[in-house]
């Protein structure tokens, strides 16, 4: 008899222990090779640098990603970008014990995952929509904040400590690891096909036609647009302070991981209660006011917060509290497009979508090192033109530049989390834009509800 693969909520929790496995390794791997940045060049450009190289490629390859996503079966997808990320950690791997690791190296690596990290995330959340019913997508979205926040509780800690004692092997082996057993998980069990619908049919066509289908349809629907355009305004603020995470905690502790590891440790913390309260509750009955109220808390008390600090205690419950909200933010707004998108096109219209979103991302990433160790770092020592004025706030000294900016840049997106309240296409965006019902799911003798254009007045 042929063996059954798991289908349903018990294939979607395979495959999220395997993503649980990987993300740690990942998070190790990104921690030591953050550190070991840092002691190489002291600078907080070489941190951002890398960082803009990794993540640019999954930007530009998103729309494209999208339009395979949904012509290429999403379970080979996932698992194709599961074993490319791998052949990266092994490169570096390779490179660290012979000696000849470099920078720009890590550029190259980190380009070279993006590329096809680009599928995975429009592949995974695609396939959430024909492996859940739509009331457990909310549980759904909690179970993935879990995974990506459980993974930085034991790592930095455990890395923080094997860089000091035995360098970047060790944890790259683990990293290399953990990308096997969450690609065995995968291919363990069934990812449904998704049912045709009207917007599907009306996508096909040349794969330009298939690329661009995600930029038409969201906007065609204004409410889905301005609600990305806030995620858009709202990442490139806060990615500037987020690039710099690691280069200030390490400048105003004396360059020390362990305390770095800790405050990583305990956001990590965070992130995992909000995540397990995301699992448990699903998240409110109006998912938009997650999405808002939570831009609001984590520019407050994420950001600003952290600028604020000038010693352990509050950098941890900056971090902690930053963590809790994240994960409500993150699976609200990840409810509403599943919810609303027609799921034979959710990976073009979701690849789109984290395009919006996240092409401000490389442009902070790229100006935030610049920023650091040219304009704010050399004015916030003692006698900078801005000590004077700012010292008494974020201190002076190394550091407190990086501080400064994480007050300042966390200040503006408090502002954008507000302003995007006052609209009302944003905070309405559950009732402009109908839910879309699968034809398995359809009441006999019931009209059909597939998405339609958001009156442009509202």
């Amino acid at each position: 008899m042929a063996r059954v693969r798991p289908k349903g909520t018990k294939a979607f929790t395979l495959i999220w222990a395997g993503q649980v496995v990987s993300l740690v390794g990942s998070a190790m791997t990104a921690f030591g090779i953050g550190v070991w940045a840092w002691q190489v060049t002291g600078r907080a450009t070489a941190l951002s640098i890398v960082a803009f190289f990794s993540f640019t490629p999954i930007i530009i390859m998103s729309p494209i990603a999208g339009a395979l996503v949904d012509r290429w079966n999403r379970k080979v997808t996932m698992g194709v970008s599961d074993v490319v990320s791998g052949l990266g950690t092994v490169i570096m791997l390779v490179l660290y014990a012979t000696g000849h690791l470099q920078i720009w190296h890590l550029c190259v690596v980190g380009a070279l995952s993006g590329t096809f990290q680009a599928f995975q995330w429009p592949a995974y959340q695609a396939a959430i929509s024909t492996m859940m019913s739509r009331d457990r997508y909310g549980r759904a979205a909690g179970m993935i904040s879990l995974a990506q926040s459980g993974s930085g509780i034991l790592a930095p800690i455990i890395a923080g400590a094997v860089v000091v004692m035995w360098g970047l092997v060790p944890i790259f082996l683990f990293d290399i690891a953990s990308f096997c057993i969450a690609v065995v998980l995968l291919l363990a069990v069934d990812v449904p096909s998704p049912s045709r619908s009207q917007a599907g049919e009306e996508a096909r066509g040349s794969f330009w036609k298939e690329t661009v289908f995600g930029w038409r349809y969201i906007a065609a629907r204004r409410p889905l647009l301005l609600l990305q355009l806030s995620f858009f305004a709202s990442n490139l603020i806060a990615s500037v302070c987020m690039t710099l995470w690691t280069p200030m905690i390490l400048a105003r502790t004396s360059g020390s991981p362990t305390t770095l590891g800790i405050i990583n440790t305990v956001s990590a913390v965070g992130g995992v209660v909000g995540g397990t309260l995301m699992t448990v509750w699903g998240g409110p009955r109006r998912k938009v006011y997650g999405v808002l109220w939570g831009m609001v808390s984590v520019s407050a008390l994420g950001i600003m917060l952290m600028g604020f600090g000038r010693a352990l205690p509050i950098w941890l419950v900056s971090g902690f509290l930053g963590s809790l909200i994240i994960p409500f933010l993150n699976g609200c707004n990840d409810v509403i497009w599943q919810t609303k998108v027609p799921h034979d096109v959710q990976g073009k219209v979701f690849g789109t979508r984290l395009m919006i979103a996240q092409i401000s991302v490389p442009i902070a990433m790229l100006t935030a090192g610049p920023l650091a160790d040219i304009v704010f770092e050399p004015r916030m020592m003692p006698g900078g033109i801005l000590a004077g004025v700012f010292g008494p706030l974020v201190g002076v000294g190394h550091g407190a530049g990086m501080a400064l900016m994480f007050v300042l840049f966390g200040g503006m997106a408090l502002l954008v989390s507000v302003a995007s309240f006052m609209v009302r296409d944003i905070r309405d965006v559950e009732i402009l834009i109908p839910d879309y019902v699968p034809p398995e799911e359809e009441t006999p003798g019931a009209a059909i509800s597939v998405p339609v254009e958001a009156n442009a007045d509202n």
